[in-house]
C-alpha cells in the first residue's frame, strides 16, 4: 500500500461535488440567502466534510483533487465569476483558504497529543532527528506537527489564534487590489448583511472581474473595451467607497 491517499481523495471529491449542488441550489446571480448564511453553510456542509481527519492526508501529493471543489463552494457563496483569482475567493465570506485550514488542524491535533496518555504523546515528544523517515515523498504527522507547533510556541501564538494570524500574514503579501479594500481577514467582511443581489455586485466590484466591459473584451464577448460614457475602458475603479451607503445599480464606474 502506497499510502498516498488518492482514492480517499479522490471519494472525498465526489462528496463534496454533491454537497456543492446543494449550495448551487440555494443561490443565484441575483436571488438567494444572505452571505452569513451562505458562510455558515459552506462551513456545515463544505469545511466539515473537507476537513475530517485531515491531519493525516493534507500533506499528500494529491490533495489538489478537493481544492477546486472547494473553490467552486466558494464561487457560489461570493457570486464571483469563474476568471477571478483564487485567492480572493475565501477572503470575501471571511473563511480562511482550505491549505491554512487544515494546517490548523494538524496543529490542533498535535496540541492534544502533547498530553500524557495521548495515543500519540510517545511519538510526538521524541526529538525531530529520532522521527524516522523512510521516504521523502512521504510527509507524515509528527515531523510536520513538530514544526508547526515549534513555530506556534517561538512566536507566542496560540492556537486559537494561529490560523488567523497566518491568514493575515499570507493575505498582507499578496500583490491584489483587493487587500487594499479588505486589509485584514477576519469573519466580518463589510457587506455581508446586504441583499443577495448587492452583495455578489460588491463582490466583483472589489475584485475587479464582473461583466465590465473591459472583462467581456478580454473573454470575447464584446467588440469594444470602451464605456458609454466615453472613458477608454469601462472597469471597476474603487480606490474609496463607503460600504454603508453604496448603491449598485449600475456596473460602470469608470
Amino acid at each position: 500500500m502506497s499510502l498516498t491517499y488518492s482514492q480517499h481523495l479522490e471519494s472525498l471529491r465526489k462528496k463534496l461535488t454533491s454537497r456543492v449542488v446543494l449550495l448551487r441550489r440555494l443561490a443565484g446571480s441575483g436571488w438567494g440567502a444572505g452571505a452569513t448564511t451562505f458562510r455558515t453553510a459552506m462551513l456545515a456542509l463544505v469545511h466539515s466534510t473537507a476537513e475530517c481527519c485531515a491531519p493525516v492526508w493534507c500533506r499528500s501529493a494529491h490533495t489538489h483533487l478537493i481544492d477546486p471543489t472547494i473553490n467552486d463552494a466558494l464561487q457560489i457563496v461570493t457570486g464571483c465569476l469563474r476568471p477571478t483569482p483564487v485567492e480572493n475567493l475565501p477572503i470575501l465570506p471571511g473563511i480562511q483558504p482550505a491549505e491554512l485550514r487544515r494546517s490548523e488542524a494538524t496543529l490542533s491535533l498535535g496540541c492534544r497529543a502533547k498530553e500524557p496518555g495521548h495515543l500519540l504523546h510517545s511519538a510526538l515528544t521524541r526529538p525531530p532527528s529520532a522521527v524516522a523517515r523512510r521516504l521523502k515523498s512521504r510527509h507524515p504527522f509528527v515531523p510536520a506537527a513538530q514544526q508547526v507547533i515549534r513555530f506556534s510556541d517561538i512566536n507566542n501564538i496560540r492556537t486559537a489564534q494561529w490560523v488567523d494570524h497566518q491568514c493575515n500574514t499570507e493575505w498582507a503579501k499578496k500583490p491584489t487590489r483587493l487587500r487594499t479594500l479588505i486589509p485584514d481577514t477576519g469573519t466580518h467582511t463589510p457587506g455581508m448583511t446586504l441583499p443577495r443581489r448587492v452583495c455578489v455586485r460588491l463582490n466583483r466590484l472589489r475584485t475587479g472581474v464582473g461583466r465590465f466591459r473591459s472583462c467581456l473584451y478580454k473573454w470575447g464577448m464584446a467588440s469594444s473595451a470602451a464605456c458609454e460614457c466615453g472613458a477608454e475602458k469601462q472597469t471597476s475603479t474603487m480606490s474609496s467607497f463607503n460600504v454603508q451607503s453604496i448603491d449598485l445599480p449600475t456596473d460602470c464606474t469608470a
